[in-house]
């Protein structure tokens, strides 16, 4: 039999995108089919480079085409990526902006944020990273950068700020430019403007993800990020105890305000049982079970993943290294499968947002 484009088409129309709930074809993500006799081949166009699908939704066109055209076709895809967005985030070049925050502080916020946007790279993403947290800035220490300054450039007659690249994604932080021996005695409105300028003043060319590391708590930060760029969501950050997810849920709040109405990417619980890296096996929980999973189900938002407690983590956030780096491990493995949820979620918010994936 001779294998027609319309047939790969209408084969295809029966495999649905599990998160959006319609088929590849109305969503058009499928493109360049090529026919040579048997031989079809053709590219899967994902939502994002970290689909957590992605194996589930090739299979499943295979089968099509075994089952609704020919068992006897050879079959080729290419599965490929374009990271959808529902608007314009006011930062050029960017995408989506992700802002991490946490309800108070000493959950492991900052160290989820490195984490995840270095997930979000390794899946293949352009990802940048902004330090917002102006009291207690991390991420020169977590990245080895201490005392880095980042280069300044003129682009008609405006200075811009080139971010820092390492590990493969682009850094900002306030503490770059600030005296790390040294307090910050900052009012609101000098937070706000120093704040603005990391997303305004810098030159940070084409991302799939902008990820911004919020202070703890629900303050002035929060309010100026949320109200002048549009967040394409949040990620709460939170340990099992009661006293954090009660403020996790504070924090949950304030992104649902109408003033401020930023989309719930998920909880991330950090920190839900400690396990020794010789035995990964055993987990023990000694903050309490269960406690994220619970929040995420009572306010009716994703949960995105439990974050072990290995030593190796805080170990390797102080020799400027985020334990994801590392080839294999109980960690490594955990913040992946964390990045890719919520690439996952982006793209499921976004797909709502615009009522379509064509951008």
């Amino acid at each position: 039999m001779i294998i027609t484009k319309e047939q790969v088409l209408q084969a295809l129309g029966n495999v649905e995108e599990p998160d959006l709930k319609k088929d590849l074809v109305t969503l058009n993500m499928i493109q360049d089919i090529h026919i040579d006799g048997n031989n079809v081949s053709f590219s899967v166009i994902l939502t994002t480079p970290a689909c957590p699908l992605k194996a589930m939704i090739e299979n499943a066109c295979r089968n099509a085409i075994s089952y609704f055209i020919s068992k006897e076709a050879v079959v080729s895809i290419n599965m490929t990526s374009r990271v959808t967005s529902q608007k314009n985030t006011g930062v050029p070049g960017v995408k989506n902006i992700i802002a991490v925050a946490s309800g108070k502080g000493g959950v492991g916020k900052s160290t989820v944020a490195a984490n995840l946007a270095l997930g979000l790279a390794k899946a293949g993403a352009k990802v940048g990273l902004i330090d917002a947290d102006i009291y207690g800035p991390s991420v020169p220490i977590m990245f080895g950068l201490e005392g880095a300054r980042p280069q300044a450039s003129e682009v008609n007659g405006k200075t811009r700020i080139e971010p820092i690249e390492k590990y493969g994604i682009k850094l900002l932080s306030i503490g770059f430019f600030t005296d790390p021996n040294q307090p910050v005695p900052w009012r609101g409105p000098m937070v706000s403007t120093a704040v603005k300028q990391l997303f305004n003043d810098a030159d940070w060319g084409e991302l799939d993800y902008l990820v911004v590391d919020l202070p703890p708590g629900t303050g002035d930060i929060h309010i100026t990020v949320t109200q002048t760029f549009p967040v394409t969501g949040a990620v709460i950050v939170t340990t099992p105890q009661n006293v954090a997810l009660a403020d996790a849920k504070k924090g949950i709040g304030m992104f649902l305000m109408p003033a401020i109405n930023v989309p719930i990417l998920g909880v991330v619980e950090n920190m839900s049982y400690f396990t020794p890296a010789e035995l990964p096996e055993n987990k023990y929980y000694i903050f309490g079970k269960g406690g994220g999973q619970k929040l995420a189900a009572q306010l009716d938002v994703p949960f995105l993943g439990e974050i072990p407690l290995v030593k190796g983590i805080s170990d390797s956030g102080d020799a400027g290294k985020p334990t994801i780096l590392e080839e294999d491990g109980v960690m490594t493995q955990a913040f992946l499968e964390m990045a890719r949820r919520v690439a996952q979620q982006v793209a499921i918010s976004n797909a709502k947002a615009v009522g379509s994936l064509v951008q």
